[in-house]
């Protein structure tokens, strides 16, 4: 079983996976909290995933792509500025899912998890290959 184990810490989509549920959390928290605190689903989902962009940056450079994080200087900042990108990216995708599905009606706690599998899918492909390409670490 350890075996198993230190072979799944190992693949990149797996650890990519693992921070993603601990953005999540803090995501789906402060959605909800904003929620009960009478803010509009889309501001709420918003200010949700703005949480965690920050969080997933810090888990995704250290545990998940810790080999391709470019050290310092202008590299760096390029690829920070990337995850930037595709968080954004991730955000526009999270907000018009909210945003739509509370319009035709829907739960908006339902329309966000139609939204998080669409946004995982969306920025895990653009930080696999664009962000953190080990040419750019460089």
């Amino acid at each position: 079983m350890g075996d198993l184990l230190w072979r799944l810490r190992q693949v990149v989509l797996v650890r990519y996976l693992g921070a993603s549920v601990i953005a999540l959390g803090c995501d789906m928290a402060s959605f909800l909290a904003l929620l009960e605190l009478g803010l509009a689903p889309g501001p709420a989902s918003a200010a949700g995933y703005g949480l965690g962009i920050v969080v997933h940056w810090l888990v995704s450079s250290r545990k998940v792509f810790g080999d391709s994080v470019a050290r310092h200087g202008a590299a760096r900042t390029r690829q920070k500025a990337l995850f930037v990108v595709s968080a954004l990216i991730g955000l526009a995708v999270t907000t018009l899912i909210v945003g739509a599905g509370s319009m035709l009606g829907l739960d908006p706690r339902l329309a966000k998890l139609v939204a998080v599998g669409a946004s995982f899918t969306v920025t895990w492909l653009l930080r696999d290959v664009v962000v953190f390409r080990r040419d750019l670490a460089a």
